[in-house]
């Protein structure tokens, strides 16, 4: 709302300082020994000799002085000015009063088409939501994007408040949610040959790697990797075999969530260490995990006739993964 002259004082009612009388009707209006300027003598309230004056009848407002209109003479060193009310101008909201905003009274409500606080820009500087320390002496500050982005989304944070070394990521719509920290490629584990596994004739026999040598997130139990962490892994295994020249085929394969993944993760090349000795099979996979129950094992297939035992040399029979950083 516009104003002819000077804008009335709104709100922030106060007491003005106290005023010792004299020989005099004049005297000069303070707050905090500074001077003070009621909008009118009908937003003050005072009170001489312990009755209520009425204004501009009793008493006169100009300026940072008031004047009183006694019904004779002046006032003396007698008399008591016993308090100056200033309530401003009440017919506005106005500016409230340092310290009478309660925590109640800013419970701010959020609708489908409005939010609950607004922090707005003066046409010059973003908008900024400083939050201080205890002392008020210092604070941090989060800024809105500068007006040429023409920037408008909303940020929504997860349901929990993450783990260890977890950071915020969005999913392209504003929906945050935690994940590993870059530069991680948890969880990931090791794990060799403690003792023989007997791999029999003509079947499929899962490989036992008994001795864990590494387990980041406890994903590794009973020969079998299981990743609680969503992504892609590369998953490598090797095991040594004594087999014989009769056999046609023998391989390891990756097994996914109980069953054969097929002629990608079966290797059939391996080094020779001569007829009748130690073969050594292995290969390297890349799977997608879903991080809600897939798992994978190891298992080893060979037709040479009879059972045949793995080799439990840790540098023949291991297997390792880990995820990658994407």
């Amino acid at each position: 709302m516009a104003f002819i002259g000077k804008q009335p004082t709104i709100g922030n009612f106060v007491k003005l300082d106290a005023i010792s009388t004299s020989s005099t009707n004049t005297y000069n209006l303070t707050l905090d020994s500074v001077a003070f300027s009621p909008e009118s003598p009908n937003h003050c309230m005072v009170s001489l000799n312990g009755v209520i004056q009425s204004p501009s009848t009793s008493f006169s407002i100009s300026g940072s002085t008031i004047t009183f209109i006694p019904s004779s003479g002046t006032l003396s060193s007698s008399d008591s000015i016993d308090f100056i009310m200033v309530y401003g101008n009440v017919l506005d909201l106005g500016v409230p009063s340092d310290a009478t905003v309660t925590n109640a009274k800013t419970n701010f409500v959020s609708t489908s088409s409005a939010a609950g606080l607004q922090i707005k820009g003066d046409g010059t500087t973003d908008g900024t939501l400083q939050l201080n320390c205890s002392q008020n002496s210092h604070g941090i500050k989060l800024k809105s994007p500068a007006h040429s982005a023409s920037a408008s989304y909303t940020l929504t944070f997860p349901t929990t408040d993450g783990s260890a070394n977890e950071f915020l990521k969005t999913d392209g719509s504003g929906v945050l949610s935690w994940a590993s920290a870059g530069g991680s490629n948890t969880p990931l584990f090791f794990a060799n040959a403690g003792s023989a596994t007997s791999i029999a004739n003509n079947s499929f026999t899962k490989v036992e790697f008994t001795n864990e040598v590494l387990d980041t997130a406890n994903n590794f139990a009973s020969s079998r990797f299981t990743p609680t962490t969503a992504g892609k892994y590369v998953l490598h295994f090797s095991v040594g075999l004594n087999t014989s020249s009769s056999a046609s085929a023998v391989y390891p394969i990756l097994f996914i969530n109980g069953a054969e993944n097929g002629n990608a993760t079966r290797i059939r090349k391996y080094h020779n260490g001569g007829g009748g000795s130690i073969q050594t099979y292995h290969t390297t996979a890349i799977v997608s995990a879903n991080g809600t129950g897939d798992y994978y094992e190891v298992y080893f297939y060979q037709n040479a006739g009879s059972t045949k035992n793995t080799y439990n040399s840790t540098n023949d029979t291991f297997f390792f993964g880990y995820k990658l950083i994407e």
